[in-house]
């Protein structure tokens, strides 16, 4: 809500009468151009996708 509230789709158990602390997802960017993971993903793939990055990583990949 724009007031910062949050509104439930369903009802909650009732042992949840209490104060809780909640962790919000936002799972559709309102701007996809500005979502952080849409403006960074071609960088980080610069980084990622070169061959001495995979032979940093190598000896991890030995412990799967």
């Amino acid at each position: 809500m724009p007031d910062g509230s949050i509104r439930f789709l369903e009802p909650l158990p009732e042992q949840a009468n209490r104060p809780l602390r909640v962790f919000v997802t936002f799972t559709e960017p309102v701007d996809e151009a500005l979502s952080g993971l849409a403006l960074s993903a071609p960088a980080l793939a610069q980084d990622w996708l070169r061959e001495d990055e995979d032979a940093a990583w190598e000896h991890l990949q030995a412990a799967q």
